[in-house]
């Protein structure tokens, strides 16, 4: 899997797979990292989606981490779903050969999806989940296929409050499920679109912190 790395510091103890939204690539949150000053070593992993073509986008090939067939809900690419969990699976394992001993999940849309998708079934604990501006893909298999391993795993949660790609009432939707399910989840909407701010980066800091 083609990745983006970078180490804040000497022998990381801990490892953040951080997956990019439909269209961009691994560069797209690296000006994030020095923005959150964590005190310890750190590896960043930022992986580039496989390129495919996306239905909604007519058909137009792009890095995506699966199809996306219309707007606001409907059909999932299950198929496509499972495919890219199946690569994080892969990164999880090879950070976990390289002697790190927390690994923590972090996306944003599209890949914020394929972070929920792929943590909450994980069969070994993971250090946590930062999902952003995103959705739970395949909600209805989730209770038959969770693990017990991450039944509670810490998750930030946060989405603005102006997004019109991912509609805040579907990220609502996915909250309410992850916490009826017993997720201890860290919920922060922000005045914005679909897209980052300092004040949301200031939070994923603390939470990372906290975790890390």
């Amino acid at each position: 899997m083609e990745a983006l790395e970078i180490e804040t510091g000497f022998n990381p103890q801990a490892a953040v797979i951080w997956l990019h939204g439909l269209g961009a690539d691994g560069h797209d949150f690296e000006p994030i990292v020095p923005q959150l000053e964590l005190p310890r070593p750190v590896r960043f992993v930022f992986p580039h989606a496989p390129v495919r073509p996306v239905t909604i986008n007519q058909g137009m090939r792009m890095r995506a981490w699966y199809d996306i067939f219309q707007f606001g809900g409907g059909p999932e690419d299950e198929t496509g779903i499972r495919a890219s969990q199946g690569l994080v699976e892969d990164m999880i394992a090879s950070e976990k050969e390289r002697g790190v001993s927390k690994i923590l999940l972090a996306g944003f849309s599209q890949g914020g999806a394929i972070v929920l998708q792929t943590a909450l079934r994980h069969p070994e604990r993971l250090a946590g989940v930062l999902a952003l501006s995103t959705y739970l893909p395949l909600a209805a298999t989730l209770q038959a296929e969770r693990s017990q391993a991450n039944a509670d795993v810490p998750i930030f949660m946060a989405h603005g409050q102006y997004d019109d790609i991912i509609p805040l009432s579907r990220a609502g939707q996915s909250r309410q499920l992850l916490e009826n399910l017993g997720y201890p989840l860290e919920w922060r909407a922000y005045p914005m679109p679909h897209s980052v701010c300092p004040q949301e980066i200031a939070d994923i800091s603390a939470f990372l912190r906290r975790i890390l």
